[in-house]
This record gives C-alpha cells, structure tokens and sequence, in this order.
C-alpha cells in the first residue's frame, strides 16, 4: 500500500485514560482544492513535521524548510565513526516518550501505526546521593491513587511530611487549568513555589526537580505555572503514569526517516540543508520566503523554529507579521546550556543497572542511561565488543572550562556505578548545546501563540503558548498540528481531531477546595 493509501489523517489513540479530552477536528472539506494551496513550513523538528503532515494530508503543496541535513530537530541524529572503526549514530541525548503523548504518538503512527519502533522501560527510577532511591514503577496510575501511592511508597515523603505542608498553598495542584494556571504562579518561581507548600526537601530534590530539569532550567528560574502544569500531566491529572516508552533504535532510522518517507509519498518537498533567510508578508495576502538567494511565494506559512531561530527570523524580516509581535519574539530566551556525554565503554555495567536513572545531589550529573538496555544499534555493539554504551546528561550547565566539566561528569558516573572506574573509553562524544527555550518567571505574556495577526501565518513549537494542558514534545507535536488546523479552516478544509489529558482536576470535591483557595 503506498502512502496515499495509508490510514493518513486517523485520530491519534486516548490510551488508557478514559477522561482523556478529546479535541474534534475542525470541520470542512476532506481535502484541499485544485489548485492545491502552497505552504511552507519552517523547521523540522516535531512541530514542523506535524505541521507539514497535518497540511500534507489534506492536499495542501507543503515546502519543509531544515537548516540541518537531518529531520527531527533537537531530536535529530547522525551518523560518526568510532574509534574501533564501527559506525555509530549520536545524539543530542534520551527522549521519554510518555503514554500521554497523544499527539507525537499519533504523528509517528502515521509511518508506523503499531508503534513498534517504541519499547516499554520497566521502571523510572531515581537516585539520590543521600542514599534515596525512588521508583515509580509500582506507584498506581490513576489519581489520587497516584498521589497517595506515591506518599505511601517513596522514602522521601511520608505521611508527617503530608502533614507539615501547607495545604491553601497546595490547592493549585488540585486543580490545574490552562491559561489560568498562568495567571495565578506566573510570576514565581518553582522554586518559591515547592518551598511555599513546604514540599519536603528530600522529595524536592529527588522528584520535583527531576521534572524541571526536563525543562533544560534552574528550578529557581522556571516558572512555577510550568511545573505545576507538569505535574497535573504526568500525575494528578492523568492517568497514564509516569512510565515511558523510548525508542528501540537511534531517532532517525526509527523516527524520522520512516515519517520522512511518507512526507514524501504525500507530496512535501523536503528541502533539509535548506537555512531560511528571511519572510514576508506578500501584498495579496501569502507569505515570501527566501532561502539560498531564492524567493518564493506561498499562500500559507508555518513557523516552526526554536526560541533563537524564532528571535533571528524575526529580526530578519521586518515585514513579516507586525512590529509588536517581532518584539515579543526578540524577548525570547533561551535556557542555560547542556552537555550530553555518550561513552562506548570496553567492560560491561553491571547486568541489574536500570535503562535510565534520574539523580539527583552528583553535582552537574542529572540522569545516566545504559543504551544497549533499549537500543537495538548500542546493543549490537556492546554485544560484539563485551562493552556498555553509556550516556550522562548535565542540563543547565554553563562552564568556561567545558573539558573540566566533562570530566566532572564522568567522575559523577564512577560515583553512581562505581564498577566504571576499571572501564576504558573506546571512543567518547560531548555535545554542548544551548537552544531549548526558557519559560521564565514573568515570561508567559511573550511567548507566541500559534495564530499571529496575519491570518495566513502561524507558529509551532514547544515554546508556543496554548490553552491546553501540554508540554515538551507534546506541546511541539500538538501546536503543529493547531498551527496547520488554522490554516486548513481558513480553506475551508476539515482538520484534524486531537487528545490531551483532562483539562483540569479530576476530583469534583479537589476542585472546589482549589476554588476556595483562589479567594
């Protein structure tokens, strides 16, 4: 069956969730006319590439702009040579694919529907240098269970520290909603927050800022309305636990690749290695795009880029959108840098060291996983060499002296598995970047929404702002696929139906202490 054959456009899967929202599709024709509107989309990260799918599908003539030669964005992969000789793919580091990812899984479903390029992890363990050691494996899926499993089972929080919280400070938790979420913690920090409710100092460490550092950020500079939100999605207001799924081969030849592929059999043009140079608003009401000299003209634009390629396009096209909006842009910022150190390692871990571990209090050292646990390419090596091919990451991480902070790095990994002191690296690779987007205290007001004052120019990415209770990649796969519904509603062609987790607290009671508290 080829592409145009596939089951393109179905509905991504609620899950297990049986109060999963769902969002139906805008309605409209089955496909656009002839002849077919053009779109450019910019970036192929995931927002992109649901953007470019969700057009795609419909009939539009989609344009995919990449400046790197490889699809999936910070995501992405690509290919190096050992220093045993062998090829191996690098990255920019691990990915958790949580069931709750609605809208990514049924993007990759479009390739793939089975899923079968995503294997189960068994657990989500978390270290402590102190000596904690948590687990959600056995912690129930569905609220309050969750909650009070977690109190029940976790070392690091125990029912007198339930009891010293300050419960009105807590209410929040209770019942999550978006925007409003925004407008009451906004303006503090994580931090403040957590030390607001007197959340208990060995849980804060070993589990609420495991949760931020996914945000690439110092708890003390995130926004408390980002973390609460989180915890509403992956513990009091989901269902689906906190145990994920990850890929069973390296991002590109499980991810990206295949979706590449049916892009392609949908008629997009591809055009990685392709650096944007600016946009414009065209006087009949498109957009211009201008790329490697080349200026053409598009009936619909999609911007899908990080917080510094939405910050550079911006400056560079003065005529794009209006002035109010390039300025918010230009007050993007951008998180604090990160290092990624994979090693390919001449001995063996020990056989019972989990696929990841979360830790917490090893100085810069955040999560350390074992891939040839879960990655059919780092399993084949280690199983040729005897060895391991292991992966620390340090998130927000600034250091003058990047060579000492690597090594800091692995003298962490000795602590954490001290049977890695006798290991030799066969080959080592340190990928610093510094290109997630920040979510400040105070910063909601500028991030961008996916419709812009130009009715034929949208925005996508995780860094967008939505009413709805998403984040990390799923808020990248969902506002692309927002990104693209807007402009297929404009042609009077139908969308495309999404899920996320219940738009607010699941308890009718929990809901209305939260309300209480609210005054």
């Amino acid at each position: 069956m080829n592409a145009r054959g596939t089951r393109s456009g179905r509905a991504p899967r609620r899950g297990r969730d049986r109060r999963a929202r769902v969002l139906p599709a805008p309605p409209g024709a089955a496909r656009c006319g002839t002849p077919a509107p053009r779109a450019a989309v910019i970036g192929g990260g995931i927002a992109g590439l649901a953007a470019a799918t969700a057009l795609a599908e419909r009939g539009a003539d989609v344009t995919l702009y990449e400046r790197q030669e490889t699809l999936g964005g910070r995501l992405a992969g690509w290919s190096t040579e050992l220093a045993d000789g062998s090829s191996a793919t690098m990255s920019r580091g691990f990915h958790a694919f949580f069931r709750q990812y609605y809208n990514l899984r049924g993007l990759l479903r479009r390739a793939q529907p089975g899923l079968g390029m995503l294997t189960a992890l068994p657990d989500y363990p978390l270290r402590h240098s102190s000596g904690l050691h948590d687990s959600f494996k056995r912690v129930p899926r569905t609220p309050p269970w969750s909650a009070l499993g977690f109190v029940a089972l976790s070392p690091a929080f125990g029912w007198r520290d339930l009891a010293r919280m300050n419960p009105k400070a807590a209410l929040p938790l209770l019942d999550v909603r978006v925007p409003q979420v925004y407008d009451r913690l906004d303006t503090i920090s994580a931090a403040d927050f957590l030390a607001r409710i007197r959340f208990p100092a060995a849980a804060r460490h070993l589990a609420f800022e495991v949760f931020s550092r996914s945000f690439f950020a110092d708890p003390r500079e995130l926004s408390a309305a980002e973390l609460v939100l989180m915890f509403h999605i992956y513990f009091l207001g989901s269902s689906e636990g906190l145990l994920f799924d990850v890929p069973g081969e390296p991002y590109p030849q499980a991810l990206w690749e295949p979706l590449g592929r049916y892009l392609e059999g949908h008629g997009a043009d591809l055009r990685t290695g392709t650096e944007v140079d600016g946009a414009a608003s065209s006087p009949d009401g498109g957009a211009t795009v201008t790329a490697r000299g080349r200026t053409e003209r598009y009936d619909a634009l999609v911007l899908a880029l990080d917080s510094g390629g939405l910050r550079r396009l911006a400056a560079a096209s003065p005529h794009l959108v209006d002035a109010p909006w390039r300025a918010r842009a230009a007050r993007l910022r951008t998180a604090p840098p990160f290092l990624v150190s994979r090693l390919w390692l001449d001995t063996p871990v020990a056989p019972d060291r989990p696929g990841f571990l979360g830790t917490s209090g090893y100085g810069p050292l955040d999560n350390i996983s074992v891939l040839e646990r879960w990655e059919g390419e780092a399993a084949r090596w280690s199983a040729r060499t005897g060895g391991s091919v292991v992966e620390l990451h340090a998130y927000a991480y600034a250091s003058d002296d990047r060579a000492a902070a690597q090594d800091r790095l692995l003298e962490q990994l000795h602590r954490v598995y001290p049977e890695t002191r006798r290991a030799k690296a066969v080959d080592a690779r340190h990928e610093w970047r510094e290109d997630c987007p920040l979510f400040p205290v105070g910063g909601f007001p500028d991030r961008p929404t996916v419709r812009t004052s130009h009715p034929a120019v949208t925005v996508a990415g995780d860094l967008v702002r939505t009413d709805l209770p998403v984040a990390l990649m799923e808020r990248a796969a969902t506002t692309g696929f927002l990104a693209a519904n807007a402009l297929l509603e404009q042609w009077g062609v139908r969308g495309h139906t999404l899920w996320t987790v219940p738009e607010r607290g699941r308890s009718a009671l929990l809901r209305s202490l939260a309300r209480l508290g609210e005054h």
